[in-house]
């Protein structure tokens, strides 16, 4: 028998029964469809968290209150807090060589007016500097950024996010407009471009002032953090430790901080979402194996049914091999029907996702396709050998006798 006259042969037979033949491709279908679907959604979120965090900055390092650290021994005392981060504190990281901007953050909620309407809303406001622009690439649709200002010194100015703006002035500018917020005024000098939410924080709709205004606004002379860019990929390791020696040295000799690296973190998530992408491939895995279940004991009836068949083929000089080849071969073009439909389906689901989620970049890798039809094309060998080899080993007078 020439590899043809097999295939012809299993085509023959997948045909003569439709109902078995749909079966075995609907449990393919639906095992390949959900490792594709679950593998797709899992690299999907690798990328949408790793591109959040590059969203942030080029060479960001954030500085943080309190030090981080796994150590033996006893928990802290109840109580202990960390000491704060201070404007005195960004001021000076900003003279490190290894530095190009930094700037101090403080974070808090009020509400939000304009002063001759009966317009109010609460909203986030972030205090921080001019430098906040270079370190966060914010982009300034419509007028200028927070002012360069010296050490001490406040104006009563804000920028704010671009949906906060058509909510406060919908048929004006707002350019040069005096807002209030809690019991402060001040004028509208900036509106950011259209941003998004960027790792839980929606600059459509903060108001950014500067930083010592923020401090007066919350009553408080503490930072929420520190951004800082370094000045280039090799500048980032010696502008950590630059960072954590001019703290210990205002700190009173104690590392009270905690610098965290954009690449570190990009790296930890894209290690841990990659962990997950391939766990639930392998829970979806396990209905590959009911549907390859499925398909050897649909193959093994098979045999049970064509025993006059296998009985024939054998008498006629048909080898072991080739019978085996017969069943494996169709067995296998069931499979990779299966794994077809399955790919379809996922596509389509992957389709259907987006639209209902379109600013979710839904991204099914070439990787897992290939790896689908790769396990599909085994799942059909593995559960296919046990009816192939009965087939093989029947004895043609036998089977021919049962005809």
């Amino acid at each position: 028998m020439l590899f043809r006259d097999t295939a012809t042969h299993a085509l023959t037979a997948i045909k003569a029964q439709p109902v078995r033949t749909g079966l075995i491709i609907l449990a393919m279908s639906i095992g390949i469809a959900s490792v594709s679907i679950l593998t797709g959604l899992g690299e999907s979120a690798r990328r949408y968290i790793v591109n959040e965090f590059e969203g942030l900055g080029t060479h960001l390092l954030i500085i943080l209150p309190g030090r981080t650290e796994t150590i033996g021994g006893h928990p802290p005392i109840m109580g202990e807090t960390p000491r704060d981060l201070t404007l005195e504190d960004a001021y000076a990281l900003s003279k490190s060589r290894y530095l190009a901007a930094v700037a101090p953050i403080s974070i808090g909620n009020a509400p939000v007016s304009v002063m001759d309407k009966n317009l109010e809303r609460e909203a986030n406001i972030m205090g921080s500097t001019h430098a906040l622009q270079q370190v966060r690439h914010l982009t300034v649709r419509q007028g200028q950024f927070l002012p360069e200002s010296t050490q001490g010194r406040s104006r009563q100015v804000c920028v704010i996010g671009h949906k906060l703006q058509q909510e406060l002035f919908p048929a004006q500018s707002a350019l040069g407009q005096w807002i209030r917020i809690n019991d402060r005024r001040f004028r509208v000098i900036g509106i950011l471009a259209q941003e998004g939410q960027s790792i839980g924080v929606g600059f459509d709709e903060i108001v950014i002032v500067p930083v010592e205004a923020a401090q007066v606004l919350f009553d408080t002379s503490g930072l929420f953090r520190i951004l800082a860019e370094a000045k280039s990929k090799a500048a980032i390791a010696p502008a950590v430790e630059q960072i954590k020696s001019i703290i210990k040295a205002r700190h009173e000799g104690e590392e009270d901080i905690t610098v965290i690296t954009q690449d570190s973190v990009v790296a930890t998530f894209d290690k841990i979402l990659t962990a997950l992408t391939y766990t639930v491939s392998g829970i979806a895995a396990i209905s590959l194996s009911v549907a390859g279940i499925l398909v050897m004991n649909v193959m093994l009836v098979s045999v049970s049914q064509r025993t006059a068949e296998i009985g024939l083929l054998k008498a006629l000089g048909a080898t072991k091999q080739q019978v085996i080849a017969l069943f494996l071969t169709e067995a296998v073009l069931l499979s990779i029907a299966g794994a077809g439909v399955g790919l379809l389906l996922g596509e389509v689901s992957f389709l259907g996702l987006a639209r209902i989620y379109p600013e979710f970049p839904f991204y099914l890798p070439g990787w897992a396709t290939l790896a689908a039809l790769t396990v599909s094309l085994v799942t059909g060998l593995v559960f296919g050998i046990l009816p192939a080899r009965k087939a093989a080993n029947l004895d043609p007078i036998s089977a021919l006798a049962k005809r």
